[in-house]
């Protein structure tokens, strides 16, 4: 299904506006994750994208998930709009910050009418934060030990 010259623009705008006010996630490993894990709002793919078998398996996962998915025609417009200096293949929204309104007619139009009612009500998932490992106590209690006693040398007789 080709998409209109409006949708298309309205894309980019969500992606500018939930760089600023929400969050996306730039690169296909990155996208394809947050595909999987059902939590990206919107997606958006160029189809310049050389080879375009890395970006084959974006589309179906999304209308598995139920997730609006966007063509858009250059790579080097879906990286600017994403606020990188480099082209980008494939770009998600995770949260919609003040693109909610946007995301919500592009997911009207891209998806059908039950897909995108089911969208609309999904809650927002965020990722889960990663908390870094404390040192081990065993380990801190052996340098402690280490510390306090003194080494002793070995004399050897010759």
């Amino acid at each position: 299904m080709e998409l209109s010259k409006e949708t298309i623009e309205k894309a980019f705008e969500a992606i500018e506006v939930a760089k600023t006010t929400g969050k996306i996630k730039k690169g296909i490993n990155e996208v394809t994750k947050v595909i999987e894990k059902g939590i990206a709002r919107l997606v958006v793919v160029a189809k310049d994208t050389n080879p375009a078998e890395i970006i084959m398996h974006i589309k179906p996962l999304c209308e598995d998930k139920g997730i609006p998915c966007v063509e858009v025609s250059s790579r080097e417009e879906l990286g600017t709009a994403a606020g990188i200096q480099r082209p980008t293949s494939v770009v998600a929204v995770l949260q919609e910050g003040e693109a909610k309104g946007l995301i919500k007619e592009i997911t009207e139009k891209v998806l059908p009418k039950e897909h995108a009612e089911h969208v609309a009500k999904k809650p927002v998932e965020e990722e889960p934060v990663k908390e870094k490992k404390k040192p081990a106590k065993k380990a801190k209690a052996k340098e402690e030990e280490a510390e306090e006693k003194p080494v002793e040398e070995e004399i050897s007789e010759e």
